[in-house]
């Protein structure tokens, strides 16, 4: 495919080049949902490259009005029966366009959603992120991210696991591989496959671990450019469920699948100035974090001060919450320390490397809308210049710290309530993930569970 494209990354005329030689015949055209999932259209290539690529697609509004089985249901301002359910544009973006190895000739393009008259639609992710994005550059900086994103994998394929109801599956190991290279050994085609078509994606991938649920893994990837990074960890999960399937497999990214650990998914974000410089960075600084800049703590502070009114945004759903467990390294309380992994913040890395990792989300996120929260909550704390409050050097689960909210209905409320949200993502933002998490709600409290079942239906 020529030297431009072993990194996966393909400019406009690249992949003009390429269609023309036929070595691509497939573009995948998406957008992201509220769930955080691509949603598109497989697209001929050469219709692409002649009538999408200067203009745009078109997909239903319903994108961004469905729950994640896809219903449609009420309650949202910009798409309804009432409304028709319309079509919203996809314009896409040049600077997005990537190979996609795991099927043959194929490449992809995101795109960002707007209505038919070509203004934005604030309530899609990919927005949401760039609105807050802009914010910080006004300030003259950028942000700098790398997720770190766990799933487990089951022999089951994606059918059977459905026929089977999710029951009685089994895990690839049968116990603990946290940094077990037997244990990640056992299914390195699988994760060989995974980490090698990513960089053919154009993915700086890092490493690949064993951790501690039977079967659970890590991938972690080099940090890049807030939106960039985005784009990449959608994509990833697309790609590894879709390799995962092509081998036989199955693989969730859900919150917490078992009563084990759960899937977290870590967020590392640093700023930069117009220069490329850190700015988290001060080597004469005799603050509370070592060689860290008052930019820093003001950031850092601002993550405290805003997680419990913005952790809808960080843990979107119901199974979310029940990652919050003590002493199963997922964070219980609202507190930051150096290299701590009791703390819901750990300031880890030196020099320029010096960085925020958040352990609130878990694998379910919406990376756009977690990243933008950070960053919303970032400013608050640069804007007002809050104070950071005194580290965590002990075990943060047995301390008197804030406690992270337990409950999907008890971070819709925080959010409900939250003056920050509504000044940062402005109020037909709020109200819309408000909707969202009120039908996830309403629907768990009008399930039966299998515990209720096993507790109920002879014993009582």
């Amino acid at each position: 495919m020529g030297e431009f494209a072993k990194n996966g990354r393909l400019t406009s005329s690249q992949l003009a080049g390429l269609v023309e030689s036929n070595e691509v015949d497939t573009v995948l055209v998406a957008m992201v949902d509220m769930q955080g999932r691509l949603q598109g259209k497989r697209c001929d290539a050469r219709y692409f490259i002649d009538e999408i690529l200067t203009s745009s697609a078109e997909a239903c509004s319903y994108l961004l009005g469905v729950d994640v089985d896809m219903n449609t249901v009420g309650g949202y301002a910009i798409t309804s029966w009432d409304s028709g359910y319309g079509d919203f544009v996809m314009r896409v973006d040049p600077a997005s366009f990537r190979l996609v190895p795991w099927h043959p000739k194929t490449a992809i393009c995101h795109a960002d959603v707007l209505y038919q008259g070509q203004k934005m639609v604030e309530q899609a992710p990919r927005t949401i992120l760039k609105r807050q994005l802009e914010r910080l550059s006004a300030l003259g900086y950028s942000a700098y991210v790398g997720t770190e994103l766990e799933f487990i994998v089951f022999k089951e394929s994606y059918e059977d696991a459905w026929n089977g109801g999710y029951r009685q599956m089994t895990p690839v190991n049968l116990y603990n591989v946290d940094y077990s290279l037997l244990g990640t050994g056992r299914i390195e085609p699988l994760l060989h496959r995974i980490r090698n078509e990513m960089s053919g994606a154009g993915m700086s991938v890092e490493s690949v671990k064993g951790e501690c649920n039977f079967g659970q893994h890590e991938l972690a990837f080099k940090y890049a450019e807030a939106l960039e990074k985005a784009d990449e960890h959608a994509l990833f999960k697309l790609g590894a469920k879709e390799i995962a399937s092509q081998e036989g497999y199955s693989l969730t990214f859900m919150a917490k699948y078992n009563e084990r650990e759960g899937n977290s998914c870590h967020i590392h974000m640093s700023l930069r100035d117009e220069n490329g410089r850190s700015v988290f960075q001060d080597q004469q600084s005799k603050g509370p974090i070592p060689g860290g800049s008052k930019v820093f703590e003001h950031f850092l502070a601002g993550q405290l001060a805003t997680l419990s009114e913005l952790s809808l945004m960080f843990a979107p759903n119901i199974n979310s919450y029940k990652r919050y467990v003590k002493g199963s390294f997922a964070p219980t309380a609202v507190a930051w320390g150096i290299d701590n992994r009791t703390c819901a913040f750990r300031v880890v890395g030196h020099g320029p490397a010096l960085r925020l990792e958040n352990r609130i989300p878990g694998g379910d996120v919406n990376p756009y809308l977690a990243i933008a929260a950070m960053v919303a909550g970032g400013l608050h704390g640069i804007e007002n210049e809050l104070e950071l409050p005194a580290k965590t050097s002990g075990n943060a689960y047995i301390g008197d710290a804030e406690r992270v909210p337990s409950s999907l209905k008890d971070a819709a409320e925080s959010f409900a309530n939250s003056a920050i949200a509504r000044s940062a993502f402005g109020q037909e933002v709020v109200d819309h993930y408000l909707n969202m998490a009120e039908i996830e709600i309403s629907a768990f409290e009008a399930a039966v569970t299998d515990w209720e079942r096993f507790r109920s239906f002879e014993r009582l």
